[in-house]
């Protein structure tokens, strides 16, 4: 028999392990959540798509390149990497590869891969002004 010390240590023990165990859940679901939700930053890219593919193991994710170059100066074109979550968003894209198009991104930071090999996720998609 155990005496009534004992008894309370390993009580007091496994709840210290539960609280350890729970905040080993809960900090990096909440810090997914944070980083899921809130965006780093949002911007606009212009220039041409020049390949979308549904790529993945496990996790599927639209991944795709731009090519960025500004048009007036002899410079090497600038590659833009960016994922597609919205598979209409997907959808526009691929109708518009080839042609000039503005892609709308929102970046996010400190994603796992499963959520896109980008940083980069592109919330809208539409034709470039003509110059």
């Amino acid at each position: 028999m155990s005496s009534p010390f004992v008894q309370t240590l390993k009580a007091k023990a496994f709840k210290v392990l539960l609280v350890i165990v729970g905040c080993g859940l809960v900090i990096p679901l909440a810090y997914l959540l944070f980083a899921y939700s809130f965006a780093y930053s949002q911007g606009e890219s212009v220039g041409f798509v020049q390949k979308l593919s549904y790529k993945g193991w496990v996790c599927k994710t639209w991944e795709g390149e731009q090519i960025r170059s500004i048009a007036n100066l002899q410079t090497a074109p600038d590659k833009f990497f960016f994922t597609v979550r919205d598979d209409e968003v997907a959808e526009k894209i691929n109708l518009s590869i080839g042609q000039k198009v503005v892609l709308e991104y929102e970046e996010h930071k400190g994603l796992p891969n499963c959520f896109g090999d980008t940083g980069h996720f592109i919330v809208n998609v539409k034709p470039a002004p003509a110059q």
